[in-house]
Formats: structure tokens, C-alpha cells, sequence
């Protein structure tokens, strides 16, 4: 990929989940404010940080008290630690993100996959694989919305796991690092916020903060929840000791959702929508099949339907082979499905958009300002305004795709 972008010749970067847009002043302004705090501070955190996080759950309708909050460098230090917290083998998604698995693996444990779908396991499939694992499945994590696919499981589907958990005494992780980027009205998940449940989330996707490194968990008010706090905090004194002083500063900040931050992150999800359903549309031009996205900035196409004319064009039985060929004949980097948990033979890959939205500052600056009018790029044009996918380097971008595809369907 940067080998083709360094030759000059076209390349869509669409493998990596990043969410692509710049930091907010505001939030630039209040990290250079914090920048002389340089002390240690408190392992679970800074108080105005995990009052802030609490406030925030608090407006979702998740009452939370702040001594319930830990603070941690990036949700993803602290799901591994929530893994060494529990102990044991972990139940999650076929597929689901790749880090999962990996944790469990670098904590001694095993990931036992589950059939299922938009982040969540099947109830009866897991209560199966609880039942005959050979060894103690301990917790269950589950993705709402989802990475890899962009989907957002149903309440009921959701309440069904609830039960099983509660059933085989499995803790709930909550992975909802997407949450503010669904696109329509977020549903109630009213069965899953339970005692047996800890939630975490960050400012990477919503905000676009990945590099800041900067996430909370919410444990439950129930014993299970103090418990599995104070190993957290054991662990993460070892490990990290305390998240940066400034950048805790300001995602308080970013915490309390002022206005500026709550019409920015609107707008994100605005361009997220647009890109997204416009990519997955130009896969299911190809004749791939494709769910529409229901948040993010991600697309799951499955080449299924196209298997034969990709085995008698090309030779290609995997997503492996699917996605090589892509990057090296088009310059399209996508990953395949297998590397979420899926059959290779299954033809899906994972398609991230969140790097199209343009190379400079003033390119995404632009886009942003294009979401502003819709929700979607046809509800833009229909009220005869230009949104998203018409500018210039973003309608490239759908081109290059669809004659990528074009190329391999024929």
C-alpha cells in the first residue's frame, strides 16, 4: 500500500479501523492546558475524569456512581486486564475484533467462539459451548455496535444472552467503544447493564483520539463488580500505573459532552453514515451480498454469491486470496473475514472507510462540512445539496472501488 502511494498510483487504505478526522480545538486546547500536570495521580484514574465518565452512562440511562469508574491508557489495556481480571476461557462472536482472542491467548486462556451475529453470540450456541468446553468459560464479550461487521444486534437477541450468562454465572463485557456512532436512535438494552455487567468505552472512534490512548470501564455496584475493580486496579499498578495526566484532563472534558463536541461528534456520524452505505452500495453493485451499516465505519461483503466467477477468473477460494489480489492488482487494502475468527472459505472481508474522507486537513474539514447537510449523500442530493460522497476525492475513491471490483467480476 505505501509502496503504490509512494510510485503515485492510486490506493484506497480501507484495512485499518481509524476513525480519519482531526482532533477538535476544544479538545486540543484543553490538553495544552493540562500539559504541566505531570504527577502520577490515582491508578483508577483522576476524580474529575471518572465523575465525568459516570455523568456521561448517567445521560444514557446507566446510573453510575464515579468510585464505579477505572480509568486506563485506551479501552483496549483495560479489556486485557479485565481478561486477567476474571481468569478463565472467554466466550465471543465468530467473527469478532482481532484483539479479543489474542488477549485471551496472552493470558493463558482460550477463545472459544461462538456462532452469532452484529457482535453478539447465539444464547442456545453459547449456553452449548459453555456446557461441553472442557475448561471453565468464565466470561463472555460482546460488541455494541460491532467491529468487524458494523452491525447492531436487536434488544432480544441481546436479552437471550443476558439470560444464558446469568444461567452459567459468566461475567458480560460490554465492548461499546462505537456506541455514539450508530446512526438512527440508539435501542435500549435494559436486560444487559446488570450486576454481572462491565462496560467499557474511549474516545478513539466517537472523537478520533486513537493516538491519545484513553478509555474507562463502568464495573457494576454489586460485590462481583468491586471485586473484579480492585483486581483491575492491582493490575493496572503494575502495568501502567496511572493514564497520562493531560490527556486524562482533557477527556474530562470530552466526557462532559459540551455542546462543540456533541455537534462534532453528530456530524462524524453523519459522514460515517454517508461513506459507509455508499461503499457498501458499490460491493452490492459488484453482486456481493451486504447488510447496510447500521453504525461506524465499516462494511462486511460477502463474495459468496460471486465464489464461482472468483474461482474460474482468478483462482481464488479464500478471503486470503481475495483480499491479496485486491491490493495488489487495485491498490484496495481490505482484510479478510478469517482474520476476525471466520472460514476462510466463506469469501467476506472487512472493509474500513473511515481513511477516505481525505488526505489533508482542509479535505476533511470539507467533509465534515458536506455531513453537516444529511444524514445520508441521496438525502443531500434529493434537497438538491452536495453531500459527502460528492466531493471530488471522496466519488474518486467510490470509483476506483467499483472499477476495482468491476475488474474482478467482470
Amino acid at each position: 500500500m505505501t509502496m503504490r502511494q509512494r510510485r503515485g498510483e492510486p490506493a484506497l487504505p480501507m484495512a485499518f479501523g481509524e476513525a480519519g478526522l482531526d482532533v477538535h480545538p476544544a479538545l486540543c486546547e484543553s490538553l495544552v492546558k493540562a500539559a504541566g500536570r505531570n504527577s502520577y495521580g490515582p491508578v483508577a484514574g483522576i476524580p474529575e475524569l471518572r465523575e465525568a465518565a459516570a455523568g456521561y452512562w448517567d445521560r444514557r440511562n446507566m446510573p453510575t456512581a464515579p468510585s464505579s469508574v477505572v480509568c486506563g491508557p485506551g479501552s483496549k489495556a483495560l479489556l486485557y486486564a479485565l481478561v486477567m481480571a476474571i481468569g478463565g476461557d472467554i466466550a465471543m462472536t465468530r467473527p469478532s475484533w482481532v484483539s479479543y482472542a489474542a488477549q485471551a491467548g496472552l493470558a493463558g486462556y482460550d477463545a472459544v467462539l461462538v456462532p452469532g451475529s452484529a457482535g453478539v453470540p447465539d444464547a442456545a450456541a453459547l449456553s452449548a459451548a459453555v456446557t461441553r468446553s472442557p475448561r471453565p468459560v468464565r466470561a463472555v464479550i460482546i460488541t455494541l455496535p460491532d467491529n468487524p461487521t458494523g452491525a447492531l444486534a436487536t434488544p432480544a437477541a441481546v436479552s437471550a444472552l443476558c439470560a444464558v450468562a446469568e444461567r452459567h454465572g459468566l461475567v458480560i463485557i460490554a465492548d461499546e467503544i462505537y456506541r455514539d456512532l450508530i446512526y438512527g436512535d440508539a435501542p435500549q438494552f435494559e436486560d444487559l447493564y446488570s450486576e454481572r455487567t462491565v462496560v467499557t468505552t474511549g474516545l478513539s472512534k466517537s472523537l478520533a483520539l486513537g493516538g491519545w490512548r484513553i478509555g474507562v470501564a463502568r464495573f457494576p455496584a454489586s460485590a462481583l463488580g468491586r471485586e473484579l475493580t480492585d483486581r483491575v486496579l492491582a493490575i493496572g499498578s503494575e502495568i501502567w500505573s496511572a493514564p497520562a495526566s493531560p490527556v486524562q484532563q482533557a477527556a474530562a472534558f470530552a466526557f462532559t459532552e459540551p455542546p462543540e463536541l456533541t455537534e462534532h461528534v453528530a456530524r462524524s456520524r453523519q459522514l460515517h453514515a454517508c461513506v459507509a452505505r455508499a461503499v457498501a452500495g458499490v460491493f452490492r453493485r459488484a453482486g456481493a451480498a451486504v447488510a447496510p451499516p447500521a453504525a461506524a465505519f465499516y462494511v462486511y461483503p460477502d463474495f459468496g454469491p460471486l465464489a464461482g466467477v472468483l474461482r474460474a477468473r482468478h483462482g481464488i477460494t479464500t478471503d486470503e486470496g481475495l483480499a491479496q489480489l485486491l491490493l495488489r492488482r487495485h491498490g484496495v487494502g481490505v482484510l479478510p473475514a478469517s482474520a476476525f475468527g471466520e472460514d476462510a472459505g466463506k469469501l467476506r472481508l472487512r472493509v474500513a472507510t473511515g481513511l477516505l474522507y481525505g488526505d489533508t486537513e482542509a479535505e476533511r474539514e470539507a467533509a465534515l462540512e458536506a455531513a453537516a447537510v444529511t444524514v445520508t449523500c441521496a438525502g443531500a442530493v434529493a434537497a438538491g445539496r452536495a453531500g459527502p460522497c460528492a466531493l471530488p476525492w471522496i466519488a474518486g475513491a467510490l470509483t476506483h472501488l467499483g472499477s476495482a471490483l468491476a475488474d474482478l467480476v467482470g
